[in-house]
Parts: C-alpha cells; structure tokens; sequence
C-alpha cells in the first residue's frame, strides 16, 4: 500500500481535508446567487495564494528547473480543477459533483494497484462512486462533462502534488503552484464578474473564507498525507469524499439523501476501513518477515563464529 505503517495517521488527515474541501464547497455554493462559480473559483485561488505567500515567502532564487515545473505544472492543475469542479456544483448536487470528481483518482488507484486487497478495496470504492453518480433523475450533460474534467485533473491534481511535496521539504512549491494558478485565474474571474463583486462586496469575505475551507486547509493537508502514504493508498482514502459531500450538501444545503445514496456511503467508507486495515496487515507482516530473515542471518553469523 506503500508506507502502509502511516495509513491511520493519513487516514485523519485525509478525513480533515475532505470535511474542509466539502464545508467550503458548500459556502462557495450558497453564495451562487450573487456572483458566478468562476468568481468564486478565482476568489478561492487568489486568497489563498496571498495568505500562504505572506506566511511562506517562499525563496524564489533556490529553485531548481525541476522544482520550477512540479510547481508551475501543479498551477495549472489548480487553476483547470478548481474551475470545472466549482462549475460542476452549480450543476449537481454536491455529493454527486464529488462523486465524479473522485473518479480520477480511484482510477488512477487501480491503475497502480498491485496487491489483491488494494484493488479489491479500490473495486469497491469504485463501486460505491458510480452507485452514488446514479440518482433517480437525469443528471445535466453539463455536470457530468464538467465532473469529468473535474477528475482528470484531480488525477493529475494527486500526481503532482506528491511530487510537489517530496521535491519542496516547506511549503514553497504549494505556495508558489497556488500563486501560478491564481495569475491564470484572477483576471479571468475579475472580466467576468468584477461588476458582480462590486454590487455585492460581502462576497469578498465568502470567497476569503472558501479560500481557507477549500484551499489553504485541505491542500495543506494533502500534501503532508501524500509525504506519509503512496499515489495508490490516498486514492482509496479519498473515497469518503463523497459521503461527506453528500452529507454536507443534506445539512447545508438540503440536498437530499435517497436509499441508494446512503448504500454507496456505506460503500466507500467500507472500502476506505478495508484499504486502511489491509495496509496495517501488510505492514505487519512486513515487519515479521524483516525480523525473522535478521534472526535467521544472526543465527547463521552465530553458527560461523
């Protein structure tokens, strides 16, 4: 599972990041009626990029070519994934929005899977996300269009941000991908809805708020996850996103739950205990075999003396 003695410690940071990403997404959401999803997506990139810059300041002349690209490369993700998926709430509801958007990664899971109890936990979070992207009603072809981009770049989103944080031993490479993706996507959202924000300016306060829900807190907590466990293993930890999207979208919002949705809940949480569970046995069993064969070698060099 890859660092499998780190699972229950990422397990909590996963779970504060998804309860964050979502309780943000829901603030971003309510606020729909003043200004668009595009506002409020380059609102929550360019706060976020100026609190970390005046906390990190981070030192530009020490980068590499190679921490250069991790970091602009991880920008541009940011900037396309923040878009789609905040356009995709504004057409779903956003247990489903989340739904789509875990795709990416739980098919990138599967992709690298290579023991039978991470693709089997991977199956069944898989199983669980399109049981719950299926409700009763037609869902608009918008949504899913942008759901979908919404999980490719989550995909990528994972890739990147994990090389972000083994190449950056701070927070320099998060702090400048966000400042790359607020540059992209600033002066897009201030065309758009510049009139909007200034007719109602308390939405400023909102998007400084969605900023720290959806940014700051749950991409500051995927990085550190991502330095404790593989691509593979939070792929799987993801998959409580969607119940907790679910969840919020019903007590924020009134987004309703139906029997089938709460059966998928019950799938990904099953799949995110069995992922965590498998990688503790695996680590363990790990941790035997290493003991034995240096007993084994002490009992030979014994032997010999």
């Amino acid at each position: 599972m890859g660092n499998t003695r780190a699972a229950p410690g990422a397990l909590g940071l996963v779970c504060a990041q998804v309860v964050s990403l979502q309780a943000g997404a829901a603030v971003a959401k309510a606020a729909y009626a003043h200004v668009s999803p595009t506002a409020l997506a380059g609102m929550r990139l360019g706060f976020a990029a100026l609190v970390l810059w005046c906390v990190v300041r981070p030192r530009l002349g020490r980068f590499t070519a190679e921490r250069w690209r991790a970091a602009v490369g991880l920008g541009v993700v940011l900037a396309a994934m923040n878009t789609a998926y905040f356009q995709a709430i504004g057409e779903l509801p956003l247990g489903v929005a989340a739904t789509l958007e875990l795709l990416g990664p739980l098919l990138l899971t599967l992709a690298l899977s290579r023991s039978p109890a991470q693709l089997c936990a991977g199956l069944l979070a898989l199983a669980g996300v399109l049981l719950l992207a299926a409700p009763g009603g037609a869902l608009p072809v918008a949504g899913l269009a942008l759901g979908g981009l919404a999980a490719v770049c989550r995909a990528a989103y994972v890739v990147l941000n994990r090389r972000v944080g083994r190449l950056f031993p701070d927070w320099s490479g998060l702090t400048v991908a966000l400042a790359v993706g607020a540059v992209l996507l600033v002066p897009v959202a201030a065309a758009t809805d510049g009139a909007a924000v200034a007719r109602h300016p308390a939405v400023l306060g909102t998007g400084l708020l969605v900023a720290l829900l959806s940014s700051l807190i749950p991409y500051s907590l995927d990085l550190l996850a991502l330095r404790r466990v593989g691509v593979r293993a939070f792929g799987v930890l993801l998959a409580l996103g969607p119940a907790v999207g679910a969840a919020v979208g019903f007590a924020a919002l009134g987004e309703q739950l139906d029997v089938r949705q709460c059966g998928a809940v019950a799938l990904v949480v099953a799949a995110c205990a069995w992922a965590v569970w498998s990688g503790n046995a695996a680590g363990a069993e790990d941790s035997t075999a290493k003991a034995e064969a240096g007993a084994a070698g002490a009992g030979r060099d014994g032997g010999a003396v």
